[in-house]
């Protein structure tokens, strides 16, 4: 396995190099780097984390970060993954690994599965922990969603504050007191911005019993709760009508088997005249299967589609497609603060949870960010309507929201004066 090792990484990788020693101690240097590039050396200290890397890398090559048996002795893991994932052959590099992926493909829907009952297990895998671990690397809202960066430099908490502003400016807010159904409220965060931004009335839904406790809490800490209501609801048993729909960063746990349904349910929640805005991750290149180690450890029955596979459903269920916009790497620039921030505070993660754990954290931040920048990864904004002239005719309005939803931050934030001041 080691020459088999030694043979596919020379293969796969084309520029670039990195230092591997094998589990029997042998030390090759694969590839050219170039000047200024960071030294990267991989250690295996195993024969079968060696082994299982060769046959299927997706899943094993995070493993063996996970447990210890691939160590990285120049360089970060995030070095590594940027150098293979670039590689124009880094997808199923072997014989075994592309006979895992056809037989992955074949499974996928069984794998999607998500009725009620597996859906609140999913959620509960990654969303139900100790509520202090996301606040470790979150912004301050804690948007766990793919953030909105307007200029080079940006810092997170204003992106994601971008992020709800430019999301709020798409659901055409035009009035005080519309009705919005959250879908996926997660921490409550763009639900309290609709409500004291746009003055609608939002009902915001999840599966995850910490999150729901924590947006009630928020809600009442500011005084809205009489504008935004929080509930434990699978959106399949929600009741309407609603002027607006949002869900950001929910429609990846729905299932490919279960898209019809869900686009069917949204019409029949919108009102005539309602807007709904879908956020979600997408890919660039055609239908897949998720990534095996994503599906075992992070997002259990998750899936990142291609548009081409959204798209049918949405114009099967009647809705209209009022605009797709693509967030290309502002997803890698968001998961790369959150790495940033993570390790920045990686002794305070292995307190709350322990070592493996973070090390499988590493790992899945480090290869999110890679994908976008790498392999096709992109996160899509569509606006859906149930009548073509829902929205404005041209995208003018877009921009007039934002400066209009700017200036109400800005008056939320304004100081408190004494009365004579």
């Amino acid at each position: 396995m080691e020459r088999l090792l030694e043979q596919v990484l020379s293969r796969v990788i084309t520029h670039g190099a990195l230092t591997l020693t094998t589990a029997s101690g042998r030390t090759v240097g694969i590839g050219r780097a170039p000047p200024g590039a960071p030294r990267i050396a991989v250690r295996i200290t195993c024969p079968a984390a060696q082994r299982g890397i060769c046959l299927d890398p997706e899943l094993k090559l995070g493993e063996a970060y996970m447990d210890g048996t691939l160590v990285l002795d120049e360089g970060s893991i995030a070095d590594f993954l940027d150098l293979v994932m670039s590689q124009p052959s880094a997808v199923n590099p072997t014989p075994p690994a592309r006979l895992l992926y056809l037989a992955r493909r074949l499974g996928r829907r069984m794998a999607q599965f998500n009725p009620p009952g597996r859906a609140r297990r999913n959620v509960a895998h990654h969303y139900d922990i100790d509520g202090r671990f996301y606040s470790l690397f979150l912004d301050d809202d804690r948007q766990y969603s793919c953030a909105y960066f307007e200029h080079d430099g940006q810092s997170l908490d204003d992106a994601q504050l971008a992020k709800k502003r430019h999301i709020a400016a798409k659901l055409v807010l035009d009035r005080p007191g519309l009705k919005v159904l959250d879908i996926g409220s997660g921490w409550g965060g763009l639900g309290l911005y609709l409500a004291q931004m746009a003055g609608a009335r939002v009902t915001g839904i999840t599966l995850s019993r910490e999150q729901l406790a924590l947006a009630r809490n928020r809600a009442a800490e500011r005084g809205l709760a009489g504008g935004v209501e929080f509930r434990l609801e699978d959106y399949r048993d929600v009741q309407g009508p609603y002027d607006r729909i949002v869900s950001v960063g929910m429609f990846e746990h729905v299932g490919v088997a279960h898209f019809g349904a869900f686009f069917r349910k949204v019409a029949g929640l919108l009102e005539r005249d309602g807007v709904m805005l879908l956020h979600a991750i997408g890919r660039s290149d055609p239908p897949g299967v998720t990534n095996p180690f994503i599906a075992r450890y992070i997002f259990p029955g998750g899936y990142i589609p291609a548009l081409s596979e959204v798209l049918p459903h949405i114009e099967r269920a009647g809705l209209v497609v009022a605009d797709v916009e693509l967030l290309r790497l502002h997803y890698a620039q968001t998961l790369k603060a959150w790495r940033q921030r993570f390790l920045a505070r990686r002794d305070e993660a292995v307190r709350l949870t322990d070592e493996r754990f973070c090390r499988m954290w590493e790992f899945y931040l480090a290869a999110s960010e890679m994908a976008f920048r790498h392999q096709g990864l992109n996160v899509f904004q569509i606006q859906l309507a149930r009548r073509q002239d829902a929205v404005p005719l041209t995208r003018d309005y877009v921009a007039e929201a934002e400066e209009r939803l700017r200036r109400a931050e800005a008056a939320a934030r304004a100081p408190l004066r004494l009365a004579g001041e």
